[in-house]
């Protein structure tokens, strides 16, 4: 294959039943929020080297953006409403640089915190000395709509407010379409962190009314790590300029900078982009966001029900659960150790990842990523005979 071709390659369909206890590359299967188990047309596409001023790879850029809006508005390829900004980094980069270019330095933030991605949203604007305020909620419980509506009737110089889609720390899905509607209605702006939903989870920014969404490469669109996008309000971000404390994260002039000739201001990350270009090609094979979704939702379905069929508890609710990685509690029994349950799970085959509550000890498991039924099978099998050797007969949590 070459490099002309690479990004071209035919997309691939969702993982195949029976697949063995490692991926086709020997790696062990990737249950967690993040980096992910990724296809072999993704690791393929990273095979090339693409310089940042050719004209081949400027045009993966421009595909790759509008891509990108195409799935923040609901296919509807944002009726030039909106915008794409690409930023090189993790996902926590780019929630830097949408806070730094969209919170204007006399404005104030009111951010809905119910885990550790809400914290560090308020961290960040410390950092930037930007004025905040916070409405938290604990972490296996939704942002509240209501006392939103209250914090802004009673503050008038709340300007923003911050919300984060879906909660890795405990896989909690916030209400986002309320939150939103509630930010309207006081006619303040909304800034989304869409990192763990984005492309499983029907978003549509044009009925958000957000100003911008984040999220990264990896997580629900299955490339790799190393780059974070934004998707903005053309208003919105024209209204920008000059509010970023920081030149490498300043949307406002990184989305200039590509308008004018397709280009990033900065080395972009090339190999990642190649990559994101074939996962979208595969992502759009399966069906977008519906496709993804589906497979997602069936995934924890069958991690769920299995986990809970050997003893184990979940610390949401179904009703709550977002498709994504889910928490379960650590077992009281004497036997189970959680460090070793973890290298068990890992000789045969399976990473998976701590709890990060401060409610309650727990672990996360992850549905995301190049998954299908039979690796969550597989894993179940793999908590089984982790459990079994380490002599552990009861999973139910410590009683409170």
């Amino acid at each position: 294959m070459s490099a002309e071709t690479a990004p071209e390659a035919a997309p691939e369909t969702a993982p195949e039943a029976g697949a063995a206890a490692t991926s086709p590359t020997g790696d062990p299967w990737l249950l967690t929020p993040g980096p992910l188990t990724t296809s072999p047309g993704v690791k393929q596409a990273m095979l090339h080297d693409y310089g940042s001023r050719d004209r081949r790879f400027i045009e993966v850029n421009r595909r790759l953006r509008e891509r990108l809006v195409r799935i923040a508005s609901g296919d509807a390829g944002g009726d030039g409403s909106h915008v794409c900004v690409p930023l090189q980094g993790s996902g926590t980069f780019v929630v830097e640089a949408m806070l730094g270019t969209f919170l204007p330095r006399d404005g104030k933030l009111l951010i809905l915190v119910n885990g550790a991605y809400g914290q560090r949203i308020a961290r960040i604007c410390q950092y930037y000395g930007r004025a905040i305020a916070i409405q938290e909620t604990p972490e296996d419980v939704p942002a509240d709509p209501e006392a939103l509506d209250r914090a802004l009737q009673a503050d008038g110089d709340i300007s923003h407010v911050a919300v984060v889609h879906c909660e890795t720390t405990s896989g909690i899905l916030n209400p986002i379409e309320a939150v939103a509607e509630v930010t309207a209605r006081h006619g303040r702006s909304l800034l989304i962190d869409a990192m763990s939903a984005f492309g499983a989870l029907p978003l549509d920014v044009r009925a958000l009314n957000a100003d911008a969404v984040v999220a990264s490469s990896n997580k629900c669109l299955e490339g790799s790590p190393g780059m974070g996008f934004c998707i903005a309000r053309k208003d919105a971000i024209e209204a920008t300029q000059g509010n970023a404390p920081s030149l490498c994260l300043d949307l406002h002039d990184q989305w200039v900078a590509m308008e004018k000739n397709g280009q990033w201001r900065f080395t972009p990350p090339t190999h990642c982009i190649l990559a994101l270009d074939q996962a979208l090609a595969e992502f759009e094979a399966e069906g977008g966001v519906a496709g993804r979704g589906a497979r997602y939702r069936e995934n924890c379905r069958i991690l769920v029900e299995g986990m809970r069929a050997l003893g184990f508890q979940t610390l949401l609710p179904d009703a709550l659960q977002a498709p994504i990685i889910v928490t379960f509690h650590v077992p009281g029994d004497p036997n189970f150790d959680f460090k070793t349950f973890y290298d068990s799970l890992r000789v045969q085959g399976y990473v998976i990842y701590p709890g990060k509550l401060t409610v309650a000890e727990s672990f996360r498991i992850g549905c995301i990523g190049r998954l299908g039924p039979a690796q969550m099978r597989g894993a179940l099998a793999a908590v089984a005979q982790a459990l079994a050797s380490m002599k552990v007969k009861n999973c139910a949590p410590i009683a409170a």
